[in-house]
């Protein structure tokens, strides 16, 4: 997820949870290549290497060259091996059975005690790990059984989505795991490769591991075509990533700017169009701001083209929003945006303010005892232009009924802190990027910041009730049709507004890769000749 972060929320830019993309690979015909150097670009430092804290996009695609998962996604959003050979499921337990012979970058051995131990680091408070609670069930337990080879995840409740939890929960092994301190900087772990030479915001180099066959269904670095060596370029400027890769100097880019369209259609380049999270806007309900007034939310909602907003805010390359989950393994797909999305009809925008007792002054903004109805817009500039567009287009069709609009652009760093600690907007873009429907609810419930996550202070009975019968159910037996609904009533209720689901390319020259849900499956990457 980046974008939002909250740790950010939604992922690749900003708040990824565990991921950005979600399922995909470029595909080519050229001849596979081997011992070969994989050269990709990444928008920004990865900062601190520590799994347990990472959130960034950057960060988890860097990790996922270094570390293992217990299973993983394919491109059809099926569960597959990792770690671990096979599971079985339980409504409150995942058991894990161990790929035998895996071993840590340091040579150890990875045991079902060490996954354990690496699971419950995590999720110690003491290491107040930011995944916890939003991709890892804040309440797992792992105990390791080294005769039977095998690793439980026990929950105190049942827990719907645990095996899917799995696919974000990097697992540390080695000096690492009895020295988490050492993470910071150094990668210590069972993945296929390891970290060999960094120099900070310039580049990141990995080296494949002799004998690594425990990948995604039990693929290994030995298999022909995958690299020999893997450098992660940091390129903040997306036009010069494009240039690099057009030139040949780049094997692969995330592109969602201007510049996409040029790689998209270059000669040579490989792509594929993933999603990249929703595109939705939150009106702020905390502390007496206009948006805690339903009457302003359904007035600011309905004075809005959405469908106009979506080409603008996506550049034309969004797809229709039909819920608020869009990453992979992505489990519920039932659609909960169809009959709840704000139709356009400025009239009655304005005849619910008027309602409501706004009544326009006289040079146009609408007041009511004596406050005028003036909202803060603020975006993440780094989110691209297509946001900064968006945000005018709404400002502009929010002043044609009476708003007066002070419109705010920030860098990614400042947004974040405006939405998650000052508090000071009262509509924002957040593009939320999860798998699963039970990762929002930190964020659309419960304690509001600074004290917890719910940065819009929404209280929608409905959603909770809706969401606490989803979570006691199960999947099978009609869980993913209650999430849907709880979702829908946010929508109904103005809480949030969909507006588009937000797509990424991935582009690639003389390679092809593998990224579902932003973490990449370096074992699947096969490198081909120019």
């Amino acid at each position: 997820m980046k974008r939002l972060a909250a740790t950010s929320i939604v992922a690749c830019s900003t708040l990824v949870l565990a991921a950005c993309s979600s399922g995909g690979t470029s595909a080519g015909n050229g001849a596979v290549v081997s011992e070969a150097t994989f050269t990709m670009a990444t928008a920004g430092d990865p900062g601190s290497l520590d799994p347990a804290t990472a959130v960034q996009g950057n960060t988890n695609l860097l990790l996922s060259f270094a570390y293992d998962t217990l299973v993983h996604t394919d491109q059809n959003n099926t569960i597959v091996s990792g770690l671990a050979t096979k599971w079985s499921v339980t409504p409150d337990a995942v058991t894990f059975t161990l790929h035998q012979g895996a071993t840590c970058s340091d040579g150890s051995a990875v045991t079902p005690e060490v996954v354990a131990k690496s699971v419950n680091h995590t999720v110690d408070p003491k290491t107040k790990s930011p995944i916890v609670g939003v991709l890892v069930p804040a309440d797992v337990k792992a105990t390791g059984d080294n005769a039977k080879g095998t690793v439980t995840l026990r929950t105190k409740k049942p827990s719907q989505f645990l095996l899917q939890s799995a696919v974000a929960m990097f697992i540390v092994c080695g000096k690492g795991l009895d020295d988490p301190k050492t993470l910071a900087g150094k990668t210590s772990g069972s993945g296929p490769y390891e970290l060999t030479d960094s120099v900070q915001g310039d580049h990141y180099t990995l080296v494949a591991r002799k004998g690594y066959t425990w990948g995604p269904g039990g693929s290994g670095t030995g298999d022909k075509g995958v690299p020999a060596k893997v450098v992660l370029k940091i390129v903040a400027n997306e036009s010069t990533s494009a240039n690099l890769l057009l030139s040949g100097q780049l094997n692969a880019g995330i592109y969602t700017g201007a510049d996409r369209r040029r790689v998209e259609h270059a000669p040579g380049v490989l792509t594929s169009t993933l999603p990249d999270g929703n595109g939705e806007f939150f009106f702020n309900q905390n502390g007496g701001r206009p948006g805690a007034d339903p009457a302003v939310r359904q007035a600011l909602a309905r004075a809005v083209d959405l469908d106009q907003l979506a080409r603008v805010d996506t550049q034309a390359t969004g797809k229709k929003s039909t819920g608020m989950t869009t990453l992979s393994p992505r489990p519920c797909k039932v659609d909960s945006v169809s009959g709840h999305r704000p139709s356009y009809d400025p009239a009655a925008a304005q005849a619910a303010l008027d309602a409501a007792g706004w009544k326009a002054g006289p040079d146009g903004v609408r007041a009511k005892n004596g406050k005028k109805l003036s909202i803060r817009v603020v975006y993440d500039n780094d989110f691209g232009p297509g946001t900064q567009a968006g945000a005018e287009f709404m400002a502009d069709a929010w002043k044609k009924i009476g708003v007066a609009v002070d419109l705010k652009g920030m860098a990614d760093a400042a947004w974040n802190d405006v939405i998650f600690k000052s508090g000071d907007w009262d509509v924002s873009e957040v593009p939320i990027g999860v798998s699963l429907p039970s990762q929002l609810l930190a964020y659309l419930s419960g304690p509001t910041v600074p004290k917890g996550t719910n940065f819009a202070g929404i209280h929608n009975d409905r959603y909770d009730k809706l969401t606490a019968q989803a979570a006691a159910g199960s999947v099978a037996n009609g869980a993913c049709t209650t999430w849907a609904q709880a979702e829908s009533a946010l929508f109904d209720d103005y809480d949030v507004v969909p507006v588009a689901e937000r797509t990424q390319l991935v582009a690639s020259k003389n390679a092809k890769v593998v990224i579902p849900g932003g973490l990449a499956q370096p074992t699947m990457f096969r490198m081909l000749k120019g």
